[in-house]
């Protein structure tokens, strides 16, 4: 593969990512649900649920002004490191399986830069008391798969009688994107880096050869004093 084969990749998980939040958008308000699976009106299964992310992935937010700014900010280095990264690894002949990963990430990374530096513009959905729109807008989530709900035992100090949900957190196609990315290379990287692990492997090697203990040479009695052979003299 070429290396822009892995930007198309990327290309792709943006163009998917952008159109189910404008559609989203355009057909959902805000904090509807829609089932999916099962169909009936479920409290469990797949829903789509249109919320608006100031935050991180998975609903993880930051409250503050200056955290949302670094955040967005962040995102954009991100995004140009990840791209630099991949075209790195390409010119030094990595799996191919390694740079589809990444192509994955820098997908989803820009799908969420794209909705923190225009939707506050293009949406007007920048959080209240925003100095300016711009690089200020809300990420729009809405997968949802609410699977079970736990009760917590009067017995689990700080929990006793709370309700818990998994899976409770509302994300989107760019997440999903960078989840599957990250999580496959930890799961693969011994294939996408046997060159590196078999290189480290060998040098262990020596180094536990000499790590083991030679046995000491047993010690061999002194021989024992030659008696004369000559009689003696009568």
């Amino acid at each position: 593969m070429k290396v822009y084969h892995y930007f198309l990749i990327a290309l792709l998980v943006i163009l998917i990512d952008q159109t189910s939040k404008v559609l989203v958008h355009e057909y959902m308000y805000l904090y509807e649900t829609i089932h999916v699976l099962p169909t009936a009106e479920s409290e469990f299964g797949f829903k789509l649920h249109y919320i608006l992310n100031p935050g991180m992935a998975f609903g993880i937010r930051w409250e503050s002004e200056f955290g949302k700014l670094a955040l967005t900010l962040f995102r954009m280095v991100a995004m140009f490191g990840i791209a630099w990264y991949l075209v790195h690894m390409f010119r030094k002949q990595a799996h191919a399986g390694f740079l589809i990963c990444l192509g994955l990430i820098l997908g989803g990374a820009v799908g969420n830069v794209i909705d923190s530096i225009f939707y506050g513009v293009i949406f007007n959905n920048a959080p209240l008391n925003s100095p300016t729109p711009w690089f200020h807008g809300q990420v729009i989530d809405m997968l949802f798969f609410p699977l079970f709900k736990y009760t917590w035992p009067e017995w689990m100090p700080g929990l006793s009688g709370e309700e818990f949900l998994f899976f409770s957190p509302v994300f989107n196609i760019a997440d999903s994107s960078i989840f599957l990315g990250v999580t496959s290379i930890l799961i693969f990287q011994k294939r996408f880096f046997k060159d590196e692990h078999a290189a480290a492997e060998r040098a262990a090697q020596p180094a536990e050869a000499a790590a083991v203990e030679v046995p000491a040479a047993e010690s061999t009695p002194p021989p024992a004093a030659e008696e004369s052979a000559a009689p003696p003299a009568q």
